[in-house]
């Protein structure tokens, strides 16, 4: 005789042992829920104080101070001879119309260490901002013009109200006389505050007031189309063979080791072979945004294989056997219909591994591309910097204004970051397919 099942109701005691259970369950799963948005929010809030610390210290980057000054073009300086010839206009003494408009604006001004302090007010760009307007409007010559030229960096610091004029004179650098010559330039109306166009146009320069980051910006985007001609294609073709071609052996698990491995690899690694391979061994020429984008090729190509490997896995087996129920070859399966299906994923981890590249500076600063930059580079072989080894530069710099600078150059980097990433968000979403 066999005993049947229970089927009668649950004891009192069985039903508080489940609720105690279930309660305990609920409370563990509402804390786990309290520990998630915690998290979250302290994130939010740190990459917040990150954004606004960053911001409070670079947006007066974008605007500088600038002088106007009332300048006479004096033939005798600029043409003795009369010739009208740019080359002798081009070597002219720029400098000293400048100092005379900014002695005929302050005459009482008779000490010669006075008259240094006075001419301190402006940049010593001023000279070439006057040149350039010359050179561009030679019949200006023999008259009087009104030019803006660009105060200093300890005016520019002052003027924006990054020095405390209440500090004793010992204390500041600039004196008491020198902050009463900038109130009555401020006062007649020849000192403002105007967008940085300089920042956005200009190469680097050891006077804050004049650096820009345009040379870095094409050295960044120099660099980066090397990587990506480079990265790749061989990227995706190396994903194809593994994933599509390869025999799954020994070897191919020891070579998708390694490639798991290089992804993880620090960039200062990668660094160092290009300094051993690439300008030791080879001789490339340092600072080139050649030898840095072999160097980030090699450090994005792991990323790239790996994000491509998993687009084409991502492919459904039914593509393929549609495929070669028709009569397709294994390449034209591949390159007609998997890897057209796959490659917004492809796109998608490109941008990501570019994007990394664009922020990588330990790799560049191995390879020389730390060097003081002026020129804007035109190839791929000129000498050149990029925007993150700018950063590091800048941020080693003692003057205050280069503070600012730095700051500035970390959000212009940010924004392209920012795009390069939603680039790559948008591309997914538009144009995966769900399977």
């Amino acid at each position: 005789m066999t005993e049947g099942v229970q089927t009668g109701p649950m004891p009192q005691a069985t039903r508080e042992i489940i609720r105690s259970r279930l309660a305990r369950r609920q409370a563990a799963e509402r804390r786990f829920r309290v520990y998630g948005l915690v998290a979250v929010g302290l994130a939010l809030l740190f990459l917040a104080l990150l954004f606004v610390s960053i911001a409070g210290r670079g947006y007066s980057a974008f605007v500088q101070t600038e002088v106007r000054l009332d300048i006479m073009l004096d033939p005798t300086v600029l043409d003795p001879q009369g010739t009208g010839d740019p080359a002798v206009l081009a070597r002219a003494d720029y400098g000293g119309l400048i100092k005379a408009s900014l002695r005929e604006r302050f005459p009482d001004v008779k000490k010669r260490r006075d008259k240094r302090k006075l001419y301190r007010l402006v940049s010593v760009g001023a000279a070439y901002e006057l040149r350039d307007a010359v050179l561009a409007a030679p019949e200006q010559i023999g008259s009087r013009i009104s030019l803006w030229v660009p105060a200093s960096d300890d005016v520019d610091m002052f003027a924006k109200g990054f020095v405390d004029r209440e500090l004793e004179q010992s204390r500041r650098r600039l004196s008491d006389r020198e902050i009463a010559w900038i109130d009555a330039l401020d006062a007649d109306g020849a000192m403002e505050k105007r967008f940085n166009v300089r920042f956005f146009t200009s190469g680097d320069s050891r006077e804050p007031e004049l650096a820009g980051i345009w040379g870095a910006v094409v050295g960044s985007f120099l660099t980066l189309l090397v990587t990506l001609v480079l990265a790749f294609p061989l990227g995706v073709m190396a994903a194809v063979y593994l994933e599509e071609f390869a025999p799954k052996n020994r070897w191919t698990e020891i070579i998708e080791v390694n490639i798991n491995n290089l992804a993880a690899v620090p960039s200062i690694v990668f660094g160092l072979l290009g300094l051993a391979v690439f300008l030791n061994f080879f001789g490339l020429p340092r600072s080139a945004p050649v030898v840095g984008g072999l160097v980030l090729a090699l450090m994005t190509l792991p990323t790239i294989i790996i994000v491509s490997r998993a687009a084409l896995k991502a492919v459904p087996p039914s593509i393929r056997e549609a495929a070669f129920g028709v009569g397709a070859s294994r390449m034209q399966v591949v390159m007609h219909h998997v890897l057209p299906l796959a490659m917004p994923g492809v796109l998608t981890g490109a941008i990501i591994g570019m994007a990394r590249a664009l922020g990588e500076s330990a790799p560049l600063l191995m390879i020389g591309m730390v060097a003081f930059i002026v020129d804007v580079p035109s190839g791929v072989t000129d000498p050149a910097t990029a925007l993150p080894v700018q950063i590091y530069l800048w941020a080693d710099s003692p003057e205050r204004a280069f503070v600012e600078r730095t700051s500035a150059a970390i959000l212009v980097l940010l924004a392209f970051l920012i795009v390069m990433n939603l680039a790559a968000v948008i591309l997914r979403q538009k144009f995966e397919r769900k399977w």
